[in-house]
């Protein structure tokens, strides 16, 4: 890891010393899946430097594990929300997200798109909620007297949490839709004549009616979060602290925007100082494969191999989905390691391997790897 990220990571001048009573102590409002995974790497490494930290987390949580981790410290808040619950809850939102949006007009596309975004953030609302209404654990956490919070932008409630404990606030993010909360909250400059929207498909070279459709765009996602998916989470801070405020205006207050991306796969757009790309942190020197993994990749010859997988949140297809992609797959020369979990397609081709887990970052070192 670089030091210019590590750097960055530190949060506001959290050096230590030489000394434990000279670290940070850092409290952390995460998200779920690939979002916990990259920010774990980010506590990892504050640990190591001798900062204390701090996963504030729910009882439904899915993939934050406190048991993973004996250097990271867990605080448990118990949630409304069953984790069953909060787990179908996902594969819901996933399957509408894969498997069923309409992609043939912009309305229908992104009308549907609103509605899982809005489930999403009453989802996390509840939890929000079971947090800043606790007051044991409210009281619990203005005692620890935490230097910084970090959370996932995606996750409303961490500027909350600054706000009500009176500390510095740092945002983790890849990108928010339309990059509203960038926009609005952060005061990213977003020139609409030469910066593509997010999900628009557009490119840096647009011409005069790509650039018309850009810009609706703009306005869609700008109405869409500012008057309708922020409205509740408006009214939910007011009455929490006691007076008018938004979602937006307490986003506004982050410090830092660690932007999870390289600047390399950005359209070209201007940037503020307290926007740091922090791309590929999750990335770490590769270790041998498994022997039968390695024997494995070693049999696809000059062909080499193709790793595929649909990311940690998808764990499960549909049989009929499964046996199209099994398909498609059986035609390529290359071998292919295919994360996958459930009942084996049935047209399967021989080049293929089901693993419920694949050692991701170690394969995409192989030469092998396309």
């Amino acid at each position: 890891m670089s030091t210019k990220w590590i750097s960055v990571l530190l949060l506001l001048q959290l050096s230590c010393y030489f000394s434990s009573g000279s670290c940070g102590k850092v409290l952390v409002w995460p998200t779920e899946y690939s979002h916990w995974i990259n920010i774990k790497t980010i506590l990892d490494e504050l640990v190591q430097r001798g900062h204390e930290v701090t996963v504030l987390t729910s009882s439904a949580s899915i993939l934050v594990n406190p048991n993973e981790s004996s250097a990271i410290k867990y605080e448990i808040f118990p949630a409304s929300i069953l984790k069953d619950d909060f787990k179908n809850f996902f594969s819901k939102m996933l399957d509408m997200w894969i498997y069923n949006l309409p992609r043939d007009t912009f309305w229908t596309y992104f009308s549907q798109m609103q509605e899982i975004f809005w489930k999403f953030s009453d989802a996390i609302q509840k939890l929000c909620e079971d947090v800043v209404l606790n007051r044991k654990l409210m009281t619990k956490l203005q005692e620890s007297r935490f230097d910084v919070i970090l959370a996932d932008t995606i996750g409303p409630c961490g500027e909350l949490l600054a706000e009500l404990l009176k500390i510095p606030l740092v945002y983790s993010l890849r990108f928010s839709p339309g990059y509203a909360a960038e926009k609005q909250s952060g005061g990213l400059p977003l020139p609409p004549s030469y910066v593509p929207i997010i999900f628009s498909e557009l490119s840096d070279q647009m011409t005069f009616m790509e650039r018309v459709k850009n810009m609706i765009y703009v306005l869609y996602f700008d109405f869409w979060f500012q008057a309708l998916n922020w409205k509740s989470w408006n009214l939910f801070y007011s009455q929490v602290l006691g007076r008018t405020t938004t979602l937006s205006e307490l986003r506004g207050k982050a410090q830092i925007w660690l932007i999870r991306t390289y600047w390399d796969f950005e359209f070209p757009r201007p940037l503020l100082p307290n926007f740091e790309f922090v791309g590929g942190l999750h990335c770490k020197p590769a270790k041998p494969l498994p022997k039968e993994m390695e024997e494995f990749v070693q049999s696809s010859g000059e062909n080499g191999i193709v790793v595929f997988t649909l990311g940690s949140m998808i764990t499960n297809l549909p049989e009929e989905k499964a046996n199209v992609i099994a398909s498609a797959l059986a035609q390529i020369p290359q071998k292919v390691l295919w994360r996958f979990t459930g009942k084996k397609p049935d047209n399967l081709g021989p080049n293929t391997r089901l693993y419920d887990w694949i050692p991701q970052n170690d394969l995409l070192d192989t030469k092998k790897t396309l």
